[in-house]
């Protein structure tokens, strides 16, 4: 058989507009956060990219300096 979906009419007086998105209020508190956040995300990438240098820097001195093992 063939199933008739309901079909609801909705008259231009009794339509209740959509909901509209409201913008977000820029706030102080809210945009130092953000900078907090983004400052705190450069000293991550800065210690990390350090520390991979480092250790590079050390692999590099102290393989130049090894001996074969005598046996």
């Amino acid at each position: 058989m063939i199933n008739k979906t309901k079909i609801k009419v909705v008259k231009r007086g009794n339509a209740v507009p959509k909901n509209t998105r409201k913008k977000k209020e820029v706030t102080q508190r809210g945009t130092a956060r953000q900078i907090v956040s983004n400052v705190t995300g450069w000293v991550a990438d800065l210690k990390t990219r350090k520390g991979e240098e480092t250790k590079a820097a050390f692999d590099l001195l102290f393989a130049a300096n090894r001996r074969p093992s005598e046996s």
